[in-house]
């Protein structure tokens, strides 16, 4: 996993320096981040959504500005919801654009997903300019996950007022004193019904 965070880090710094020096200093320039998350649909399917911002960081304004990230597998992915590319007539100084969509899939992999391609016009250019999005982390789809551990709500009776404590199961016992009060407290441990009592008198 470090290895992999490793490998992006260095993509993107490739990806910043590679704009920076083909960035012109008297004209718009592009920085846009590419964001993916994973959500787990009860048919047994995952549902990827994915969020563009493309922000214009230089000193002028950028014109026909289109987006495109449609590099996404279709024998892995389906849309479902918005689609991969769009365009914008013209970005501003220091204005934000964002752009979501949404794909579902169903089969188990680990997914490499491509920067997305932004081109746009200058006026002092004939030819289209290109820019990249950030890359994403690499998405583990369908990944086997770790069941969550389970909180235990217990709860102690006969005390100054009402007391409860959240404990996690896995807990062998909670300790608590009530000054001034003989105190019985029971902790459980889960499924097993172990109670333990113990008393406090100050």
């Amino acid at each position: 996993m470090a290895k992999s965070r490793l490998f992006m880090i260095c993509i993107i710094a490739s990806l910043f320096c590679y704009s920076l020096a083909f960035a012109n200093p008297d004209g718009p320039f592009i920085i846009a981040h590419k964001k993916a998350s994973l959500t787990r649909l009860k048919s047994g399917s995952e549902r990827v959504s994915v969020s563009i911002d493309i922000t214009n960081h230089g000193s002028g304004a950028a014109y026909d500005v289109s987006l495109n990230d449609d590099n996404w597998s279709q024998d892995l992915f389906e849309a479902v919801g918005g689609n991969t590319s769009t365009s914008w007539e013209r970005l501003d100084i220091g204005a934000t654009v964002s752009h979501s969509f949404e794909l579902e899939a169903k089969q188990k992999t680990v997914y490499y997903g491509s920067p997305a391609v932004i081109t746009f016009r200058v006026p002092t250019k004939s030819a289209l300019q290109e820019a990249y999005s950030t890359p994403i982390m690499p998405l583990d789809i369908l990944a086997d996950r770790t069941p969550e551990k389970k909180l235990d709500l217990v709860s102690f009776p006969k005390v100054v007022g009402q007391i409860w404590i959240l404990g996690i199961s896995y807990l062998h016992c909670c300790f608590v004193r009530v000054l001034g009060r003989s105190t019985k407290v029971w902790c459980s441990q889960g499924k097993q019904e172990k109670a333990l009592i113990i008393y406090y008198t100050r």
